[in-house]
């Protein structure tokens, strides 16, 4: 009955149930351009090391900050998608994303790049980030979820593919200030997509979930009533105290310490170190880019057919082993493109079979939020690294041990994958509203 006055006032779209894939598209080019925000400091290090004469600690400091605030910001953000709309939430996104883009051309001192890149930045991308796929896949498909959650999850290795060289060549011919101004105008192009094109939920158009029956009502967010803070933060507590919520966090937290940290942060400021140019070493991230789009795509629909504890201890095991390959590869042509393929099949390969393993253990309703959090863990590590690949950097005059410690972690985080057990629910399901 409900449904069918909600559908009754519904704005007719066209394609019916497979208007879904016209709203991921759009959440696709949102991802990816979120992504090609959180990559840019990679390529803007030197130029600003150059420019400004800022030490590589300072301004790896700065990213770490946007990095962690990304992650922080998911959870909440996933609960303010649920209680003041989507459309809203991702507007006000890429309004933070690309003023405070703009606002950095102006900078002279290290601490507004760390306000401009890494605190408003780092919040606005963090609303524009994993936990936005997964809130799409909740609300617009009843079926194929690890396929579709596989293909946006690579959206962002898609950043690195479109984005890294041309800011790579930019920042080589007209140094940092080019790098901001492209970031700032393409967060700016999202606006009038999301507000055109993404309605709030199927019904909103006359539809439901691709996959569902005409009567199906999906799962709503006990965080669309109330103060959405409060809920976020008594669902962590109520995932804080099970144990497959923290062996998660923790895979997930080495999951960004190896990959947005590390790898996205420092690979090229590590191949500069051996007399590898930013444009060539911005194309080895592309080509990790190339495959990871593969990868994770792949990966959503292994997600689909089979263990997801086992999938995830493969994944990190490959990652662990290249990234202890590394400093010994000598930089060769060909050793790098080995890198990065194995590297690259494997970068969010890691995201479909979390997400799963996520919601059958906090259910459709709380896993959102739930893996929100866990997604903070992963941008958390990410931030570590991101810091710690710096400071090891001005410590040692090389990032080799920084490498190889990230490859430890890999191996333990496949380790941990093996011991999560979702075969009961973490918890009850709180109460759905009538």
């Amino acid at each position: 009955m409900n449904s069918g006055i909600a559908q009754s006032g519904a704005q007719s779209r066209p394609f019916g149930q497979r208007y879904a894939f016209v709203v991921v598209g759009v959440i696709f080019v949102s991802l990816l351009i979120a992504a090609g925000l959180r990559s840019a400091p990679a390529v803007m290090m030197v130029p600003l090391e150059e420019s400004l004469g800022w030490r590589r600690d300072v301004i790896s400091f700065g990213a770490a900050t946007g990095i962690f605030l990304y992650g922080l910001a998911g959870p909440f953000a996933a609960a303010l998608m649920e209680r003041i709309g989507l459309r809203r939430t991702l507007i006000g996104a890429f309004v933070l994303m690309s003023g405070s883009t703009a606002l950095s051309l102006f900078m002279t001192e290290a601490w507004q790049f760390v306000v401009t890149w890494g605190v408003f930045s780092g919040i606005g991308s963090g609303a524009v980030a994993t936990v936005l796929g997964a809130t799409i896949v909740n609300r617009w498909f009843k079926t194929n979820r690890g396929l579709v959650m596989g293909l946006m999850s690579a959206s962002s290795a898609t950043g690195l593919l479109v984005f890294l060289p041309l800011l790579a060549s930019l920042a080589q011919s007209g140094g940092w200030r080019p790098v901001a101004l492209a970031v700032s105008i393409a967060t700016a192009c999202l606006i009038p997509l999301v507000f055109l094109l993404v309605p709030e939920r199927p019904s909103a158009i006359g539809t439901v979930r691709f996959g569902a029956e005409a009567d199906d009502v999906p799962p709503v967010s006990p965080a669309s009533e109330g103060n959405f803070i409060a809920h976020t933060l008594g669902t962590l507590k109520r995932a804080a105290g099970t144990r497959v919520f923290w062996y998660l966090f923790a895979t997930f937290f080495i999951c960004g310490f190896t990959t947005n940290g590390l790898v996205g942060t420092h690979l090229i400021a590590f191949c500069s170190d051996q007399g590898i140019g930013e444009v060539q070493a911005a194309g080895l991230l592309s080509l990790m880019g190339i495959f990871d789009l593969i990868g994770t795509t792949f990966s959503g629909w292994l997600t689909d057919r089979f263990d997801p504890r086992k999938l995830l201890g493969v994944y990190y095991s490959i990652r662990g082993l290249a990234l202890i390959y590394l400093p010994f590869s000598g930089f060769s042509g060909t050793a790098l493109v080995v890198f990065a393929v194995f590297y690259g099949l494997d970068w969010i390969a890691t995201v479909p079979p979390t997400l799963r393993l996520t919601n059958e253990a906090f259910g459709d309703r709380s896993g959102p939020i739930v893996f929100g959090w866990i997604v903070a863990g992963h941008q958390v590590g990410a931030a570590a690294a991101a810091y710690f690949g710096g400071v090891m950097r001005e410590l040692q005059g090389n990032y080799d041990l920084a490498f190889q410690l990230a490859g430890m972690t890999g191996i333990i985080a496949a380790c941990l994958a093996l011991l999560i057990n979702t075969s009961r629910p973490s918890f009850d399901p709180e109460p759905q509203a009538a």
